[in-house]
């Protein structure tokens, strides 16, 4: 199996497809992202296991959104229960997956302990708060800098893994080099998927902010919730579903609507021994 190599306009277009997915079924996916928010938000609830469980599920539920927008592509019915269907097939290594992002996750936030003692590291867990002082400081942003750059690797060796593994019968190690592999060849192209939301996300989003208190004087808070509220619904969909878009485009030519179980390989997927 081999992933394409992509120009940066591919990237580009990703968000826009990944929008067009959105709007075939707007209701039922924005209902399926809120119930895996507030299900995880529950699970975090639970002392102790509570955050463990939830970062090793994130894997098995990543799968499940994956599972809905494919069905969105390939014009199937979109039903709630598809949340969970990517409980069903190689829960093991998915379960595995979660376990190894929390321990690189940490050794990355760990590492930055070395130049803030451990400031960025008690606040990333929610065990300190820091001050708005010391958040300015010269180490706790140095310490910030070091973790992104660690996690960067992270990110591009987890973006594709658990599809991977899920839909074709990939080992963790192997999901996982292929995933850092695709994203490394594909730099340009999530350099402008990376601008592209951004900006449509952010920089527009704070510029009708701030032409509306800018109207209205004294309602930013008013303003902020009337234009965020819609944002978070239409923008995490799409969002989601344009990292279906990434994975189609970059591993695979096309992918036939045809019938098939949740967590199945697609039709085209190649052996997992290739």
């Amino acid at each position: 199996m081999q992933a394409k190599q992509l120009s940066a306009g591919e990237g580009w277009r990703w968000l826009a497809a990944g929008f067009a997915l959105f709007r075939k079924n707007p209701p039922m996916l924005t209902l399926i992202i809120i119930a895996y928010w507030l299900t995880l938000a529950t699970v975090n609830t639970i002392p102790l296991l509570g955050p463990l469980a939830a970062t090793l599920a994130i894997p098995a539920f990543s799968v499940s959104l994956m599972n809905a927008v494919r069905k969105l592509d390939r014009g199937q019915p979109l039903e709630f229960p598809v949340l969970f269907s990517g409980f069903r097939k190689e829960l093991k290594t998915l379960v595995m997956l979660g376990g190894l992002y929390l321990v690189t996750s940490l050794s990355a936030l760990g590492a930055s302990a070395i130049v803030d003692g451990g400031m960025f590291l008690q606040a990333m867990i929610g065990a300190y708060k820091p001050s708005p002082e010391e958040i300015a400081s010269g180490d706790f942003l140095l310490a910030a800098q070091i973790t992104l750059i660690l996690m960067a690797p992270v990110i591009m060796a987890w973006w594709y893994a658990p599809v991977l593994v899920a839909w074709h019968g990939f080992t963790a190690g192997k999901a996982l080099f292929f995933s850092l592999f695709a994203c490394l060849r594909n730099w340009r192209a999530f350099l402008a998927y990376t601008a592209c939301a951004l900006i449509f996300g952010g920089l527009l989003p704070g510029i009708v902010l701030g032409a509306l208190v800018a109207i209205v004087p004294g309602a930013s808070s008013f303003a902020s919730t009337l234009l965020m509220l819609p944002l978070m619904f239409i923008l995490a969909p799409t969002l989601v579903a344009s990292f279906y878009v990434s994975y189609r485009e970059v591993f695979t030519d096309s992918e036939p609507a045809q019938s098939e179980s949740d967590g199945e390989p697609p039709p085209d997927a190649p052996a997992a021994n290739e």
